[in-house]
């Protein structure tokens, strides 16, 4: 089945089963592989992306729930005024580690400074529980958190 869907504030149309994953037509289909496999079942939070403004695990969003909404990727979230500033803290304050979890945790800190541009450190552990880092970054996610947030 053919779908049209507005990532990143552009259609693409894309022939794939409706119980096809977000993640799978994202990376495989059209090659922006800036949305990483975690654990395919929505728990470490690597698939993240946004569905109209909201964070999705994109492993477990079926393409054919998807509809007329807007989904956002990492590729894209540097364009939204909190995006670009987690981008900026995010290299200023060295957060990555091995990386592979970043795009995820990045996507969740911009839905959290979306909604709650002034976090305080339970809105960041809250907003941000959902997203597993192995290397253990989680205090520099929250501090480059709070830097973006300028608290």
């Amino acid at each position: 089945m053919v779908f049209t869907l507005k990532i990143n504030g552009k259609p693409h149309e894309v022939d794939v089963d409706g119980d096809t994953p977000l993640l799978w037509v994202l990376r495989d289909v059209l090659g922006m592989t800036g949305t990483k496999f975690g654990c395919g079942q929505a728990l470490c939070g690597a698939c993240t992306v946004h569905v109209d403004g909201q964070p999705v695990r994109s492993c477990q969003t079926l393409v054919d729930s998807v509809g007329d909404s807007a989904v956002t990727t990492i590729e894209a979230i540097g364009q939204a005024p909190q995006g670009a500033a987690l981008q900026k803290a995010w290299l200023e304050l060295e957060v990555a580690q091995c990386g592979y979890c970043q795009s995820g945790q990045i996507m969740s800190a911009a839905a959290l400074l979306k909604d709650t541009p002034k976090p305080t450190d339970n809105d960041i552990d809250a907003a941000m529980s959902g997203n597993v880092c192995r290397c253990g970054t989680y205090q520099r996610i929250r501090a480059a958190i709070r830097h973006a947030a300028g608290v």
